[in-house]
């Protein structure tokens, strides 16, 4: 096993620890995830041991993880990031690698697309951001950044969403931006 491998792995109680969390937050929020049940939930996960690394990082961080999406058709799960604000243990980062590289000092320690990498997650793009605002109130004091389209990103802008005044709003600022209110939702797909 190569040791990043090796640092991706579990402990048996860091992964009872992780279903367990999973399972009360499942039960909590029955809306995210209709017509599922936990039972096909942790089924799946068994299933797919490599995937609890990137869920343990999303909850380490502030995410607070949790299923809202299934495709019936293949039966993969997509939990997202359902903390009311922004993943605390994620924020003061700027866009991505050339966001970084361009900014002068003081420069924030990463990037949230590298981030998310690590974490082998996705950012949400802004159409699941807008969905997951459906099933919630969230982002009401923070903001997230969401994936960028390219043509945005190629003039130096990145977006981010919100809630405010009882509304969701999507706004951009410069890739190079960072502020400590400021995190990224993530996407995982089981």
């Amino acid at each position: 096993m190569k040791n990043n491998e090796a640092k991706r792995k579990l402990s048996p109680e860091q992964r009872d620890e992780l279903f367990r969390v999973l399972q009360g937050r499942f039960e909590e929020n029955p809306r995210r995830h209709r017509g599922l049940d936990w039972a096909a939930v942790k089924t799946r996960l068994d299933a797919r041991p490599e995937k609890l690394w990137s869920l343990h990082e999303m909850e380490r961080t502030g995410g607070e993880p949790d299923v809202v999406g299934h495709d019936r058709k293949t039966g993969e799960l997509l939990f997202v990031d359902c903390s009311a604000e922004t993943p605390g243990g994620r924020t003061g980062s700027c866009y991505d690698r050339a966001a970084l590289d361009s900014r002068k000092e003081p420069k924030p320690k990463s990037s949230v697309v590298e981030t998310a990498a690590a974490m082998g997650i996705e950012l949400l793009t802004e159409a699941q951001y807008l969905e997951l605002q459906e099933l919630g109130e969230f982002d009401s004091k923070t903001s997230s950044w969401v994936k960028a389209p390219a043509e945005i990103r190629k003039l130096g802008g990145a977006l981010y969403g919100d809630r405010r005044y009882g509304r969701v709003f999507i706004g951009h600022n410069g890739a190079q931006s960072y502020y400590s209110g400021r995190a990224f939702r993530g996407a995982l797909r089981v």
